[in-house]
C-alpha cells in the first residue's frame, strides 16, 4: 500500500504562494489550498487564489474566514 504525502499550502494568489505550489505539486504531494478571507477592501486576491488552484489542479481550494479584530485588528481591513 502506497501513501501519498499531504502538503498544505497557504494560497495568496501571488507569486510565492503560487511557486510554493507548484514546488509542492512537482514533488508529488497531494495539496490542499488554502487562503483566508480576512476582510480585505479586494476580492483580488481570492480571484487569483481560485485562478491559481483551478489552473494547477486543486478541485476543492478551501477559503476560510477570519475576523483580525480578534488579534487587535489590521491595516489590511482598516476602512480610511
Amino acid at each position: 500500500m502506497s501513501l501519498t504525502s499531504k502538503a498544505v499550502v497557504l494560497l495568496s494568489g501571488g507569486l510565492d504562494s503560487t511557486t510554493t505550489l507548484a514546488i509542492a505539486k512537482s514533488e508529488g504531494f497531494q495539496v490542499y489550498a488554502l487562503s483566508f478571507r480576512y476582510g480585505q477592501r479586494h476580492q483580488v486576491e481570492l480571484d487569483y487564489a481560485s485562478y491559481v488552484a483551478k489552473a494547477m489542479g486543486i478541485t476543492q481550494p478551501i477559503v476560510v474566514d477570519i475576523d483580525l479584530r480578534l488579534f487587535g485588528g489590521s491595516a489590511l481591513n482598516t476602512v480610511c
